[in-house]
């Protein structure tokens, strides 16, 4: 048998190996980031394809409303009310004077206004219409460019659904479910989404540049009763979150109590980006819109009020001095 001389150990065998499993874990890694990279891209594009599919679809509902919405249409003609007539006066016997006992003072409250135009609160022929194709639909708002149908179910529901109940990551602009709409409201809340590409209420973010608030501080809300136009005077960033230093209560510029309801308004006024805009009181209707900014608690808040008969875009009432 042939002997075969012992071979001399490699000095560098297991520098070498090191080396080599070492460039094989870099491979793996590299190989494991590649696919994970491939994933987030594809899920991105899965994402994005969505996030645009579901804008066109929102945008789609809006127009074919829109559409039905701007149909010539007919006035609403209010039935006529009687008049009540003037009895004659009659002499009543005299009573000795007694000392008037002073009422305990009460609270102002806001009375309740009816349409004034409108006040057997019919439907209008252009809700109608609309309101055959949907139910949920109380309202019409235009924000800029922006035009879109103004839905009631509850407050959470158009969040992720479109105004026609589908599926929906833009959602659609909606009221409180706690309107009371039998006679003209005094606070009138709308929610929309942020989206970035402006649909819902996207562009409210604009109103806190000055020149963008005051070339379209006019915006339109017709109710399903009346039609209004409304000025903006405070454009606000809040927190929904008690007891956080940028927090304000929405909810209480909805007070039917004058004292309440002026405190909510001042303090609204006090925190506005833009200061002396519009004259208000606390007796006009306020349309209020609300989205969402930064953290999940913050608020962008959008205040204009009910224009004042005479007023024009632009002969708004300034405050006094």
């Amino acid at each position: 048998m042939p002997y075969y001389p012992e071979r001399r150990p490699d000095p560098y065998a297991e520098e070498q190996k090191r080396i080599e499993e070492a460039a094989a874990r870099s491979r793996r890694r590299r190989l494991a980031l590649a696919a994970l990279f491939a994933l987030i891209i594809v899920y991105s594009l899965i994402r994005l394809i969505a996030y645009g599919a579901d804008y066109f679809s929102s945008r789609q509902a809006s127009r074919e409303l829109h559409e039905l919405y701007e149909e010539p249409t007919q006035a609403v003609t209010a039935a006529p009310t009687a008049t009540p007539q003037a009895q004659p006066a009659t002499e009543a016997p005299r009573q000795e004077e007694a000392t008037p006992t002073p009422e305990p003072e009460q609270e102002a409250v806001l009375p309740p206004v009816a349409y004034p135009n409108n006040p057997d609160v019919i439907v209008t022929e252009r809700f109608r219409k609309l309101r055959k194709k949907n139910k949920n639909i109380i309202g019409w708002v235009k924000v800029d460019a922006v035009e879109e149908p103004v839905g009631l179910k509850d407050n959470s529901y158009f969040l992720t659904h479109d105004i026609n109940g589908k599926k929906n990551a833009n959602g659609a602009i909606f009221t409180d479910s706690g309107i009371n709409l039998n006679s003209r409201p005094y606070t009138v809340f709308l929610f929309g989404h942020n989206m970035k590409s402006g649909n819902m209420f996207g562009r409210l973010r604009k109103y806190k540049e000055s020149a963008y608030c005051y070339r379209h501080r006019i915006i339109t809300f017709d109710s399903m009763y009346e039609e209004g136009r409304y000025a903006v005077f405070a454009v606000t960033e809040i927190s929904t979150e008690p007891g956080d230093s940028n927090y304000y209560d929405l909810w209480s510029l909805d007070s039917q109590n004058v004292e309440e309801r002026e405190a909510a308004l001042n303090k609204l006024l006090s925190r506005s980006i833009h200061t002396r805009m519009l004259d208000v009181h606390p007796d006009e209707q306020f349309l209020i819109l609300v989205t969402c900014e930064g953290r999940d608690t913050d608020r962008l808040v959008v205040a204009a009020r009910r224009m004042r008969e005479g007023e024009t875009e632009n002969n708004l009432t300034l405050p006094p001095l």
